[in-house]
């Protein structure tokens, strides 16, 4: 059976697994040293090439529908070894205004030193990068749903802009996860992952990926191998382990995000919800033209102290990161965001009583009851 033509959910599960032992997982390949007059590629883990490496690598691949796939020791490893694959000195970068605050962060900190010249859009429309496209624009990157007010951006209309001028596009997938939404598909040259959230799940490791095409895969890998953000066997395992119930556990909390963000944008104490899903979202055309679903996450902006709010609430646990099977709750201004400057923040659209929602697995009454308590107090 073709394992590439197998539904997203059987993917999951299977792989493409090593076939190295009679059992149904692949073992835990510890060891740092092989044996190199053997006739096989050379091996070391720092090559990215050891065997669970490369299951799980080729496990986000088939997710993905790409070419190539690596997995890295973190979600900003797989960035910037992606950033600093394609660009070079004298080269210019477009990126989306509103994005991962560590990413915003690494960029405006890290690229300059390379001589490399970026820009950053106002808003998401197509337009907005296309105004800032230079002679030696190199690559344009978006993230969508964007962290943490969930914009969505016309994925296929910022792939074509980009084919039209021969630049690059790169995507963080992360909230939307390959059950949710596909960019390679869309035309997006390549997808990131910080695989710590939804890939992983289980909020107890830390990881990431990159899935594009060979050609540009090859450009990735090598960059890969002199940065040095591999990842080790045992949290290859787990990630891979992660993987099984992908499908299971990102429809589940994709369902009660949609309930979750119906009762709070109907609540008197909420001022406003962002969540594609709803058709009051600004953007909820585009991702239904471009998800399968509308993700697990929401942020949401609670009349009065959020702090206070937090604090109140019981089954909802505040936490820094996102994806996994728990629901918790956090203050981009405090977590995400920090690191940006009041203005940057405003600027954005980020207000002091904002949090950001990542809906778990969890009964959804139960979570309601939780938000229902906190907000009567």
């Amino acid at each position: 059976m073709e394992i590439e033509k197998l539904n997203t959910a059987t993917k999951c599960v299977h792989g493409l697994s090593e076939n190295v032992s009679q059992g149904v997982n692949t073992p835990i390949h510890t060891s740092t040293a092989y044996d190199y007059l053997s006739d096989d590629p050379l091996n070391y883990p720092r090559y990215f090439n050891t065997v669970n490496q490369k299951e799980v690598g080729e496990k986000i691949r088939l997710l993905e529908h790409g070419e190539f796939g690596l997995v890295f020791s973190s979600g900003m490893a797989a960035i910037t070894t992606s950033l600093l694959a394609v660009l070079k000195k004298g080269d210019h970068a477009i990126f989306q205004g509103d994005i991962y605050g560590g990413t915003h962060y690494a960029i405006t900190s890290e690229l300059s030193k390379f001589g490399i010249e970026f820009s950053f859009t106002d808003d998401i429309t197509v337009q907005s990068f296309e105004r800032l496209i230079q002679k030696n624009t190199r690559l344009i990157y978006i993230e969508t749903p964007s962290n943490p007010l969930l914009k969505i951006i016309d994925i296929a209309s910022i792939a074509g802009l980009c084919q039209s001028s021969n630049i690059i596009s790169v995507i963080d997938n992360t909230f939307a996860s390959p059950i949710n939404q596909l960019p390679l598909t869309l035309g997006i040259d390549i997808v990131t992952h910080s695989g710590t959230k939804y890939l992983g799940g289980h909020s107890d490791i830390t990881c990431g990926a990159v899935v594009t095409s060979k050609d540009l895969g090859a450009e990735v890998y090598k960059t890969a191998v002199n940065l040095g953000g591999s990842l080790d066997p045992q949290t290859c395992y787990l990630l891979d382990r992660s993987l099984k119930t992908l499908a299971l556990r990102v429809n589940e909390q994709t369902k009660n995000a949609h309930q979750l963000a119906r009762y709070l944008a109907d609540h008197d104490k909420i001022d406003n919800v962002y969540y594609p899903g709803l058709t009051s979202h600004p953007n909820h055309d585009i991702a239904k033209k471009q998800m399968t679903g509308f993700g697990g996450m929401l942020s949401f902006e609670v009349k009065g102290d959020a702090d206070e709010f937090v604090k109140k609430l019981n089954l909802i646990k505040p936490a820094i990161s996102l994806g996994g099977v728990e629901t918790t709750v956090s203050s981009p201004e405090r977590t995400s965001h920090a690191k940006l400057t009041a203005d940057q923040r405003a600027h954005a659209g980020i207000k002091p009583n904002l949090l950001r929602l990542s809906v778990g697995i969890e009964d959804a009454n139960d979570l309601i009851t939780d938000l229902e308590k906190a907000l009567s107090i």
